[in-house]
């Protein structure tokens, strides 16, 4: 029903074509603060330009760690903003069915996606440290920290909500309806934001297998949102592993380079570690949210077609599915 609901709002193919340019485009526009500051800083030092432009992530070392964290994600601020009114606008839809198929947002399930992830990446990462020491930099330092936690809590969750919303509620809805089935949006939003994150510099310094890793992902929001109906578990589940990430480890090789906790100062490798969470974790989250909130009937629900609105509501009363659940 979360594909199916934006057949109630204006929803012709072209109008989908036309707002993903449009959004990223406006996403695209967002990142133009960083570069005028990189740009202004880099012309009052009377740097190099050239020398600039041949290593996109000296960016990073131009401006204070929380400054260009701050203008990189205002750019997703941007693009959330600009997708929001293009559904509201042209599509004339409301955030709740762009949100959830139930009647109203269930911020508990935010909360429980939230709170899964950044328990296990705080009991994981503390465990990591433990265990490998060596292999960490403490470099807490309580004026930067606090400015990077001020800059993390209010920006980190647009960044994520304006992923999540882009690939796995717009992009579902539209795909969804184009091709009356939802293995496609389910396979291709989770390649094309396993792509989004190819330039990253994690990519450079782990190697291409590091891709699994973002496509699994993807591919793992995208079923907890096609299972449970909605976007709250994927929104909170984002959210918090980034949040988390950011203030607890930064390291000199990757896309968020904070005021963190901890450096990781360890030689990058894509080992058996890093595949871990695509085939230990996920499926383990995957398990318990599916006994946590009752799922069932996942072949349909993940590669069935998707129906008219009438058909989705008859196809719920049989299985005995309630949307306010």
């Amino acid at each position: 029903m979360f594909i199916e609901q934006a057949q109630q709002f204006k929803h012709d193919s072209w109008r989908y074509w036309v707002g993903m340019v449009f959004v990223f485009i406006i996403w695209q526009l967002g990142s133009i603060p960083v570069a005028v500051a990189v740009f202004g800083k880099v012309m009052q030092q009377e740097g190099d330009l050239e020398a600039l432009s041949q290593d996109p992530n000296a960016i990073m070392q131009v401006l204070s760690p929380n400054m260009t964290l701050f203008l990189m994600l205002l750019a997703f601020a941007i693009g959330l903003g600009g997708l929001l009114l293009w559904v509201n606008r042209v599509h004339e839809q409301s955030f709740r069915s762009l949100t959830t198929s139930r009647s109203k947002i269930d911020y508990r399930r935010f909360w429980f996606g939230f709170l899964l992830i950044a328990g296990t990446t705080l009991v994981m990462t503390l465990v990591e440290y433990v265990m490998n020491p060596e292999s960490f930099e403490v470099q807490f330092n309580l004026g930067p920290f606090l400015g990077l936690l001020i800059i993390a809590v209010l920006m980190i969750p647009l960044q994520t909500s304006f992923e999540e919303y882009f690939f796995r509620a717009y992009i579902f809805q539209g795909l969804g309806l184009m091709t009356r089935n939802r293995w496609v949006p389910l396979v291709l939003t989770s390649i094309v934001f396993g792509g989004m994150h190819a330039f990253n510099p994690e990519v450079e310094k782990m190697g291409g297998i590091i891709m699994l890793y973002y496509i699994g992902t993807g591919l793992f929001l995208g079923v907890i949102t096609l299972m449970d109906e909605g976007l709250e578990l994927a929104l909170g589940f984002h959210a918090g592993n980034n949040l988390v990430g950011a203030l607890l480890v930064t390291a000199d090789w990757t896309a968020f380079q904070t005021h963190s906790i901890f450096k990781d100062v360890s030689d990058p490798s894509a080992g058996l570690d890093t595949m871990l969470p695509v085939f230990v974790i996920y499926p383990l989250f995957l398990w318990l949210m599916a006994r946590q909130y009752g799922w069932s009937d996942w072949s349909r629900k993940l590669i069935g077609p998707v129906l008219s609105i009438h058909e989705s509501k008859q196809s719920d009363q049989v299985n005995g599915k309630s949307l306010t659940h």
